[in-house]
């Protein structure tokens, strides 16, 4: 969707903002480019829509090249989010998000309806924010405002020039969270410029890591994470690349153990016996249709308690998780709830339950992870060497 071949930016000081950068994204693919300030990342994204011309090379855009289209009309064909939003202060929410179907020449009912699917799509209801103007809303209601904008004439590129950047970081997780939400349904090609490499990493599907003018790397989250290309991008992602990663590495059920599982409706003398069978301190509780309970103890299924049901002595299950949940999630819900363990379920299917993550199962699929990785295979083909697997049965 989006090709640079051999494009450089050199300003009449002799200053190269971007220097001979080749690289292509993809249709429906989010990339973030990621740097410090004054690598080049912003002008690389603002030589897409033109309004930075390049000085060598050409870029094209769905096999179009951009130098031949008029810049304007180049322009109603991209959307554009940038920090400070820019939405016009004298027209409501409703008109802002309007404005480029109206530029278009879209009858004004038509753009209208156009402009309050949007703003419902972003979680703003029409019929309670669309009369209201841009100082009447928070930042982060501002932002969502212009990201509706941008998509009103559903244009195939989005660009977004460090859109949520200016919003304190509760506001920010959230913004970042309903796009993508948005991303997984509109599937719009993003050129996304930040600075911070976590947000480069939990939303990008690729990232470029700047250097100065040029792309040190351009690879998935996880592989710039487990394997950086080069000194430089190996300090820029930081000595905590590891804890980063578990936001982009996702429990897969080869991740999981598997314990012992008794329903609600048995007899505890059949909990008791399954226990004592494989060894195990706990055994987790389904209901009838195999979806997570909670789970029982041994010791309140000890062989002095063998009257009655699971039922009566299970215990509910707070820690769970979906599975394809990163493990950053499975982590932070085993410190909220203090858990040696969480279920896994599959939410595809009414919530079967899958297996368990350990801490030391968590911690494996970190490592097996990275070295598919460096192994270009399956992360579940990978074996990793544990305590266990060193010391034998």
């Amino acid at each position: 969707m989006i090709r640079f071949e051999h494009v450089t930016k050199r300003y009449a000081d002799g200053t190269t903002a971007v220097d001979d950068l080749s690289f292509e994204v993809a249709e429906g693919e989010l990339v973030t480019l990621v740097g410090p300030s004054g690598c080049g990342k912003t002008t690389t994204m603002k030589m897409v829509n033109r309004l930075i011309e390049p000085t060598d090379g050409r870029i094209f855009l769905d096999g179009d090249d951009i130098s031949a289209i008029d810049p304007v009309q180049l322009r109603r064909r991209i959307g554009y989010v940038i920090q400070q939003v820019g939405l016009f202060p004298h027209k409501t929410v409703l008109e802002n998000t309007a404005t480029v179907p109206h530029l278009l020449g879209w009858k004004r009912g038509k753009g209208r309806e156009r402009a309050a699917e949007l703003l419902d799509l972003v979680g703003l209801d029409p019929s309670v924010y669309g009369d209201r103007y841009p100082e009447q809303l928070s930042g982060g209601q501002r932002q969502r405002v212009g990201v509706a904008r941008a998509l009103a004439a559903d244009p195939p590129v989005l660009l977004m020039d460090e859109p949520f950047g200016a919003v304190d970081p509760v506001v920010r997780e959230r913004l970042q969270n309903e796009f993508l939400r948005l991303q997984a349904r509109v599937r719009k090609t993003v050129l996304f410029v930040t600075h911070d490499i976590e947000e480069a990493v939990r939303l990008g599907d690729r990232i470029a890591v700047y250097g100065q003018g040029r792309i040190e790397q351009f690879d998935p989250p996880a592989t710039v994470l487990g394997a950086p290309a080069t000194p430089y991008v190996a300090d820029f992602v930081g000595a905590d690349r590891g804890l980063k990663r578990l936001s982009v590495t996702p429990v897969e059920e080869s991740d999981l153990d598997r314990p012992p599982v008794v329903h609600l409706d048995d007899p505890l003398a059949k909990a008791t016996e399954r226990l004592r069978a494989q060894g195990a301190r706990w055994a987790v509780v389904l209901d009838g249709e195999d979806q997570l309970h909670g789970w029982i103890p041994a010791q309140d299924a000890s062989p002095a308690k063998t009257g009655g049901t699971v039922r009566e002595h299970a215990r509910r299950m707070e820690a769970w998780l979906p599975l394809g949940a990163p493990l950053k999630q499975a982590f932070a819900t085993m410190l909220q709830h203090d858990a040696g363990w969480i279920a896994v379920v599959d939410r595809e299917s009414n919530g079967r339950f899958l297996g368990v993550l350990t801490p030391a199962r968590l911690h494996e699929a970190l490592r097996r992870s990275i070295d598919a990785d460096a192994q270009d295979v399956p992360r579940a083909g990978v074996a990793v060497e544990t305590v266990a697997s060193v010391a034998g049965p």
